[in-house]
C-alpha cells in the first residue's frame, strides 16, 4: 500500500490493539456517532477479533500516527464479495479530540487505495448516520459519493437520524488519481 499521507499509516490490527478498541467502545459520543447501543466486555472484543482474523472476507487495520506510532483508531474492509468485486467499509477514531484534524480522511484514502489497487474491487460502500456530519464530510472529501438516504432509520438520544448510503467506485477513484 502506497503512503498517501505522512501523518497516519495503516497496519494489520493486532491483539495488542484490543484494549484501546475496548476503551473506545465505552465512549458515549463514539457510540452515538456509530449508532451503537450496547456495550461490550473485553472478552467479547477478543472473541470478535478472533472471528475477524479467521474471516477471509475482511481486512482489519489499525490507524496509527506516523510521528509516534500511537494507535488512534481502526477500520475494516468487510463483506468482500469477490464475484461482484465489492465490499463494505467502516472506520472509527478512538477519541473525539482526534476528529476534525484530517486523520480519518487520510486513513479512508489509504483504505480506498488498498481496496482498488490490492484487492481489485470495483465498489466500496458505507453507511453513515445524518447526526454524524464530521464523518459524512470526511467520506466525501476522501471520494465517497452519496447514493441515497434511508429516512429516520435510527432513534437514539431522543431523535431520529437518516442512514446515508455512500460509495466510491473504481472509476471515481481512478478519476481522482488523474
Amino acid at each position: 500500500m502506497n503512503e498517501l499521507s505522512n501523518r497516519v499509516y495503516l497496519r494489520k490490527l493486532e491483539p495488542t490493539d484490543l484494549l484501546s478498541l475496548h476503551q473506545a467502545l465505552d465512549d458515549e459520543e463514539i457510540l452515538y456517532m456509530t449508532g451503537t447501543r450496547r456495550t461490550f466486555t473485553f472478552e467479547q472484543v477478543q472473541q470478535f477479533y478472533k472471528k475477524c482474523v479467521e474471516d477471509d472476507t475482511r481486512h482489519d487495520f489499525a490507524i496509527c500516527l506516523t510521528e509516534n506510532d500511537r494507535l488512534i483508531g481502526d477500520l475494516a474492509i468487510m463483506n468482500i464479495e469477490t464475484e461482484d468485486h465489492k465490499a463494505a467499509f467502516r472506520i472509527a477514531l478512538y477519541r473525539t479530540d482526534l476528529t476534525g484534524k484530517g486523520y480519518g480522511t487520510e486513513a479512508v484514502k489509504q483504505a480506498i487505495e488498498f481496496a482498488f489497487d490490492e484487492l481489485g474491487l470495483n465498489r466500496l460502500q458505507l453507511e453513515v448516520y445524518s447526526h454524524n456530519p464530521r464523518g459524512y464530510h470526511a467520506y466525501k472529501k476522501a471520494g465517497f459519493i452519496e447514493e441515497g438516504r434511508l429516512r429516520q432509520t435510527l432513534y437514539m438520544n431522543g431523535q431520529y437520524s437518516d442512514e446515508i448510503i455512500m460509495s466510491v467506485l473504481r472509476e471515481d477513484y481512478e478519476a481522482r488519481r488523474g
